[in-house]
């Protein structure tokens, strides 16, 4: 098996959908602006310098979805894609991807699988490694399911992936990760073709000391 592993925010997206996300409702005024967009702009700060706690970050960005019926937030997410995903895809995203088209191909995400599902799915990426919202009944919680795909989350939810397959690791004879992010370090270490993409610096500089590729999707 030859597992081509994509982060989204920042690497394939010009952007965070996470945190335009939560500003598309704030714009929207679904959320109040006062009280969500600066603890939207500190969370989205904490994790550029590695030092988010998840649970925290979680409980302010799901607790929205779980107020609101699904067809509402259907919807909304439509819109959202039209007006802010779409127009921040990388413009190196799909030749990328089709770089790809002969390996399995996954976008590993901390972003939930709400936000993130339909833009898998509009990329052409057919698989999603995701945090999972919390639901009861098709209805969302405010909860997380399982293990964040965060840090060292991401490497554990790709082996319950591979399993679930099937497989382990030792049946990946070929393997890629391209990220933005410090935060991805424990995958793209455990990666054979590590590639540092649009890097923030902490991430670029380990790059470079380990020798590993480094590229931009923006240009």
């Amino acid at each position: 098996m030859r597992l081509a592993l994509f982060d989204l925010d920042n690497t394939l997206l010009a952007g965070d959908s996470d945190f335009e996300w939560a500003q598309f409702l704030i714009e929207r005024k679904v959320l109040d602006r006062e009280v969500y967009e600066a603890r939207n702009q500190t969370f989205y700060d904490q994790y550029k310098a590695g030092v988010l706690d998840i649970h925290e970050f979680l409980d302010f960005q799901l607790k929205p979805l779980s107020r609101h019926p699904r067809e509402q937030l259907d919807a909304w997410h439509r819109d959202y894609m039209a007006t802010k995903v779409i127009p921040m895809i990388a413009p190196g995203a799909a030749a990328l991807l089709a770089e790809h088209r002969q390996d399995v191909c996954l976008i590993v995400t901390a972003t939930n699988s709400f936000v993130t599902a339909p833009i898998a799915a509009y990329l052409g990426v057919p698989h999603l490694i995701a945090t999972e919202p919390e639901q009861r009944d098709g209805v969302f919680t405010g909860g997380v399911a399982g293990t964040p795909s965060f840090r060292e989350g991401k490497v554990e939810r790709l082996e319950q992936w591979l399993a679930a397959q099937g497989q382990t690791w030792a049946n990946v004879t070929e393997s890629w990760f391209y990220s933005d992010s410090l935060n991805d370090l424990p995958l793209l270490e455990r990666v054979h073709h590590p590639v540092a993409v649009d890097p923030d610096a902490t991430l670029k500089a380990h790059a470079e000391a380990r020798g590993w590729r480094v590229m931009s999707l923006r240009g």
